[in-house]
């Protein structure tokens, strides 16, 4: 039997940690080609380049890999690159990260990881995102490699549901993983703040920061199983639609 064709991407850029550690793991397992961004596009969202030109380079970071190739533009960017560009033929799966970062709860949304993700979802293609509590640029991913492996041979062997793709963080590197707890979006988000500061020509500037306040209690959340030491596995869904709320707005005067 062939080999599976994996696609990795992420959004910290093609020579960060956390996806040399994904390509390596990814390896083991089938076919790899590597398309990523050539510099950090953390927080980029599900932002595409239409105003400026692409550029796509062919690179040899690692020798075993006959297919990589860092793109100038966003993580989704690098994604609609591969699909339409680069591959022969759809892959039959996604990874992308590992994010150097949390991308759980309210941040999955502002994610350039997990939007590389969403955006090979909405081609068809079965996708995870991966990201590491950690921010640090040398944060040791050994210990978590055989999860990542495990969880990637599991979508392949099961697929996903249409129109679902998967957000999977680990927990701080201090915290023995107790396990995989497959769980729902904590309801939390960013108190966020600029702070108002002048250069030494004159013109004010602004610095966005912020403090992330989880306001969800609930143990079925990310963010309770990452406090406790367990890996979090979202499902996440790229239908936004509030199908909840169609028949309210439907009773309004409209």
């Amino acid at each position: 039997m062939s080999k599976p064709l994996i696609l990795v991407t992420n959004d910290d850029s093609i020579v960060a940690p956390g996806i040399r550690t994904l390509i390596s793991v990814m390896k083991e397992i089938g076919d790899v080609i590597v398309v990523a961004p050539d510099s950090p596009q953390s927080a980029m969202g599900h932002a595409i380049t239409i105003n400026n030109t692409l550029h796509i380079d062919k690179v040899n970071l690692d020798p075993d890999l006959e297919h990589e190739y860092s793109c100038s533009g966003t993580p989704v960017d690098c994604v609609k690159m591969a699909v339409r560009e680069i591959l022969k033929r759809k892959p039959d799966l996604c990874v992308s990260g590992i994010n150097h970062g949390s991308n759980s709860s309210i941040n999955v949304i502002y994610s350039g990881t997990m939007s590389a993700a969403v955006e090979a979802g909405i081609e068809g293609i079965p996708a995870i995102g991966f990201s590491h509590v950690d921010y640090g640029w040398h944060t040791d991913f050994e210990p978590i490699k055989k999860y990542v492996k495990k969880i990637a041979l599991e979508v392949l062997h099961n697929k996903l549901p249409e129109g679902v793709v998967l957000n999977v963080n680990f927990p701080k590197a201090e915290k023995t993983i107790q396990g995989i707890k497959v769980c729902r979006q904590a309801k939390a988000m960013w108190m966020e703040q600029f702070d108002k500061r002048t250069n030494p020509q004159g013109k004010e500037y602004y610095w966005l920061s912020g403090e992330f306040v989880n306001q969800d209690k609930g143990q079925d959340t990310d963010e309770w199983a990452l406090e406790n030491g367990f890996i979090s596995v979202v499902p996440v869904q790229f239908d936004l639609t509030a199908h909840h709320a169609i028949q309210i707005v439907n009773n309004w005067d409209l």
